[in-house]
């Protein structure tokens, strides 16, 4: 386990919520319903009261960690010379295009793209545009 969590790799620490602000308790709110076997429609409904752009971004949030948890336990299986393209089964094969470095649609090694799309989510999340951390600050939708 220690190659994977080893964070010069792709394992990238969690993002925390402040304790005492709205986020953090619906963040425990989340984490109890999904943890507690409930119908799962169920556990995603909005809260009676509670901001739907406040409880979306504790959902992206959540999945965005949990994903990166998995991925780390698989990015020392996946290489450049064991997955040499990005793809989702034989028919669809993924290319990556930011209008930075990669101005078109281009081929990469499944780990480089992977590296490259948690990056961006995580420059997505962390953008207090999308995803302010202040509570009442965003009265637009986040999705």
């Amino acid at each position: 386990l220690k190659q994977v969590f080893n964070k010069d790799k792709t394992f990238r620490p969690k993002r925390k919520f402040e304790p005492g602000t709205q986020r953090f308790e619906l963040h425990k709110r989340a984490q109890a319903s999904l943890n507690s076997g409930v119908d799962l429609k169920a556990a995603v409904q909005l809260p009676s009261g509670e901001d739907q752009n406040d409880w979306v971004a504790v959902h992206v949030v959540d999945f965005f960690n949990r994903i990166n948890l998995i991925y780390g336990t698989i990015c020392e299986f996946c290489t450049e010379r064991t997955c040499p393209v990005m793809s989702g089964g034989p028919k669809y094969e993924y290319r990556w295009q930011d209008d930075l470095k990669y101005k078109k649609p281009t081929a990469l090694p499944a780990p480089q793209y992977m590296n490259l799309l948690m990056d961006w989510i995580e420059v997505q999340i962390n953008n207090e545009d999308i995803f302010p951390t202040s509570v009442g600050k965003c009265e637009e939708e986040v999705l």
